[in-house]
């Protein structure tokens, strides 16, 4: 795993410390570091199927005929989802082949690929571990420039809006442009690694720090992605 010492990323060393440890300052990225034994690959060579995106029950996984490593990863799996669960949160299982590109805007897709914020109208963070396949990335922020701001790109983004001056800031955040952003040159790019789970800051109303900036990783060819998001 890469180093993950940086000036807005912080390690934890369990699941009540992830939730109970506030953000602040720059810090908006806490990780539970851990390595995770058992056979994920198992998991995921079972469940496999033609879907681009295969949302993974609780049921449907603990019906699934395991080998010992195979119940232990899912053991692990099972726990992670009782934990956020009983925090409050709604995490979802994903298998995932590909994730839909954004075509609309060829020079400003705003799919997951794209590096981007989480936005929410209440106060709320985003929880995900990757479990098997290419882990997500996470861009430091002094290193990210919202790329509504960069005079090229808000000069064609003004060319598809058709209104009053004083609605363009408003037509940017309907269609989830100001939420992207781009790296900066000889960026540090940090991969979120395999078996972690992360809780990164949203932008919300009380939010104390900035968002945290991240995006899906491209998938390798042949080895879905199994990832634990809410």
């Amino acid at each position: 795993m890469n180093d993950l010492t940086t000036n807005q990323t912080h390690e934890v060393s369990g699941f009540n410390e992830l939730v109970a440890t506030p953000f602040k300052g720059q810090v908006n990225a806490l990780c539970w570091q851990r390595e995770l034994i058992g056979n994920f690959a198992e998991i995921v060579n079972q469940l496999q199927n033609e879907e681009n995106i295969r949302v993974i029950s609780e049921e449907e996984l603990s019906a699934l005929k395991m080998s010992e490593e195979g119940q232990s990863a899912r053991n692990i799996i099972l726990n992670d989802l009782q934990l956020l669960k009983a925090h409050g949160a709604s995490p979802v299982l994903n298998l995932i082949k590909y994730y839909e590109r954004d075509e609309a805007f060829p020079f400003f897709p705003t799919d997951v690929y794209s590096f981007h914020v989480d936005r929410s109208p209440i106060p709320t963070d985003t929880f995900l571990c990757t479990y098997y396949g290419a882990a997500s990335e996470l861009l430091p922020n002094a290193e990210a420039r919202q790329k509504v701001v960069i005079p090229e790109i808000r000069n064609e983004l003004r060319k598809l809006y058709d209104g009053e001056d004083d609605g363009f800031e408003s037509f940017l955040e309907e269609h989830f442009f100001d939420l992207h952003y781009e790296s900066a040159p000889n960026a540090r790019v940090i991969n979120l690694g395999v078996g972690h789970l992360w809780r990164l800051a949203v932008d919300h109303p009380q939010s104390a720090v900035p968002p945290c900036v991240h995006r899906a990783p491209i998938e390798r060819v042949g080895e879905p992605r199994l990832l634990l998001i809410c």
